[in-house]
């Protein structure tokens, strides 16, 4: 397979390697295009059939995580980026990729969810879903294990059998929603995408450590309406061989979340 998938490279980004291996072994072909290129049109998002946001610290986490690279989609991509989702083509937002896409307005990505202008200048709209600090208040780094939703838009994650085991490594993947309203929407529109559970796939009931963060209703990931734009908490790039696998017992590669998504992009 030649898909070609575009791996978003940030300053302050240091997962993107691992992305692009995940989607080599997954059978496409990355390409770790730094920002500034797409600034300057030497690289455009319409390249390529997929896009994945990774893991990291953008910008250092300035103005908090995610958030200057959530102004950056907005402020000089947002035509372009809405465009290439409103096409179909699947977008992946890992961890900090997460982060920008909530913060952005790209996830849950309702229809008013979009860069209003006031004074000239851009800014984003109020949000009623985010990504905050961790209910322990320190970073997590552990291994988690999380299951697709049933039911969810991102019709692509149906293939993923069984739940996938790979690790956290934030300080601010709690997931949390403006009210109960919010969250009854979430789930009854089927824009939950992944829980945290347990070995057994069964929910993690806002237990830590199997819940690391204290995120609402154990959401580890979210969906748009179209089902083609995913964000995740955990990173599933750091288990794609069974070698890196602690238990040793080869379950829950993440390979198969790319695997996943990637043969989506090849059948748009």
């Amino acid at each position: 397979m030649n898909l070609p998938i575009l791996i978003l490279h940030a300053t302050g980004a240091n997962r993107d390697a691992e992305a692009a291996r995940a989607c080599e072994l997954a059978g496409a072909t990355p390409h770790i295009v730094h920002i500034n290129q797409l600034r300057a049109g030497i690289r455009r998002f319409s390249d390529f059939g997929m896009l994945v946001l990774p893991g990291g610290f953008s910008y250092g986490d300035a103005l908090g995580a995610g958030v200057r690279q959530a102004l950056d989609l907005n402020v000089f991509f947002q035509e372009e980026l809405t465009e290439f989702i409103e096409t179909g083509k699947p977008v992946l937002g890992i961890c900090n990729g997460f982060q920008s896409l909530v913060k952005s307005g790209h996830l849950p990505g309702a229809a008013d969810d979009t860069v209003r202008r006031s004074e000239g200048r851009h800014a984003l709209r109020r949000r009623d879903v985010t990504l905050t600090h961790n209910v322990r208040e320190r970073f997590e780094c552990r291994w988690v294990h999380l299951a697709v939703e049933q039911g969810t838009r991102a019709n692509c994650l149906a293939q993923i059998g069984e739940p996938v085991f790979c690790p956290v490594a934030h300080g601010e993947g709690n997931f949390q929603v403006a009210d109960n309203e919010v969250l009854e929407q979430l789930e009854g529109e089927g824009l939950v995408a992944f829980r945290y559970v347990d070995s057994n796939g069964e929910r993690a009931g806002g237990r830590y450590p199997l819940n690391p963060n204290g995120s609402v209703a154990d959401i580890a990931g979210i969906c748009n309406r179209a089902g083609n734009v995913v964000g995740l908490m955990p990173h599933p790039e750091d288990h794609v061989d069974p070698i890196q696998n602690p238990l040793a017992d080869g379950k829950g590669l993440g390979l198969s979340l790319f695997r996943a998504m990637i043969a989506s992009a090849a059948g748009h």
